[in-house]
């Protein structure tokens, strides 16, 4: 394989241990040929889940998509094709699914801004439709002799459960030049019990928001330590806003920021954690550990 940019080592280094697990048994003609699928810059498939039950169902499921005719000879004759890596949950609540593939699905079709603003996808042709535009950007926007690419990257994660709630994380990346692609991290929450998906509403108890916010601030506060001496300076750069892009672990609440939001891109995607021991009275008891919703 021709390796033709740095953005494509990287999508293809992210995935080894994918096709690893895939092709367990198989040749190394067999492997080469899927590395020419990635280098070829379109691969759109499904998450080989995690075990957390015995009856998990885990497997991959490919999307059934081919470039147009007209995109597929640009792409030869630039060899500088956009590297497409769409994944969907496959497990065997059906209910998870749909809600977790419906986020990914959105995600994708709104991967570049849009003057017309968020889009909506009514049927699987228009993600078709929105990864053919993606690749077809790139040709409209990037010299014919430039070394970037585009890049797009969608992914689920399988965080694992506490007490009846299943915890997932979608992951994307998109690169449209500039001086680096834009990461982005969304958590979800299901209850098994209502077979619904959880926000941070649903889990403070009534009047308890004003109290719950107070907690991320002080975990805000205790962040910003870490990357600066001076908070009070730092908050008017980069003050403090209540995300509601929260998960449970097995010590508390974990809140995901994305770049830019309360610091630099440099620094990353911050996670502030207020652990369960000061969430008493503040969450509902089903969403504590039983050592304290017996409390």
């Amino acid at each position: 394989m021709n390796t033709v940019s740095g953005s494509i080592v990287t999508c293809a280094h992210s995935i080894r241990s994918l096709i690893s697990a895939w092709l367990p048994l198989q040749t190394e003609p067999l492997q080469a040929s899927v590395w020419r699928v990635l280098a070829t810059g379109v691969l759109v498939g499904s998450l080989v889940m995690p075990s957390f039950a015995a009856s998990l169902i885990s497997e991959r499921d490919y999307l059934d998509y081919q470039l147009p005719k007209p995109l597929q000879d640009k792409c030869a004759k630039r060899d500088n094709c956009p590297t497409i890596e769409v994944q969907y949950l496959q497990s065997n609540h059906a209910w998870i699914n749909d809600v977790v593939n419906a986020r990914i699905d959105a995600l994708v079709v709104n991967s570049k801004p849009s003057e017309s603003g968020t889009r909506v996808v009514k049927t699987p042709d228009d993600v078709k439709a929105a990864l053919d535009e993606f690749v077809a950007s790139q040709f409209a926007e990037v010299p014919a002799d430039s070394v970037f690419v585009y890049s797009l990257m969608v992914t689920p994660e399988y965080l694992g459960h506490v007490n009846d709630f299943e915890l997932f994380e979608i992951h994307s990346y998109v690169f449209t030049g500039g001086a680096h692609g834009m990461p982005y991290s969304e958590y979800l929450i299901f209850d098994q019990q209502t077979k619904k998906p959880i926000q941070l509403a649903d889990m403070l108890q009534p009047n308890k928001k004003s109290r719950f916010e107070a907690l991320a601030y002080s975990a805000y506060k205790e962040w910003v330590k870490t990357v600066d001496e001076d908070v009070a300076s730092y908050e008017k750069s980069w003050p403090f806003t209540l995300s509601d892009n929260i998960t449970l672990t097995d010590q508390g609440i974990d809140i995901r920021y994305q770049h830019y939001s309360i610091g630099p891109y440099a620094y990353g995607m911050p996670v502030l954690s207020i652990p369960y021991s000061q969430l008493q009275g503040v969450i509902k008891p089903q969403f504590l550990p039983a050592r304290l919703s017996n409390k």
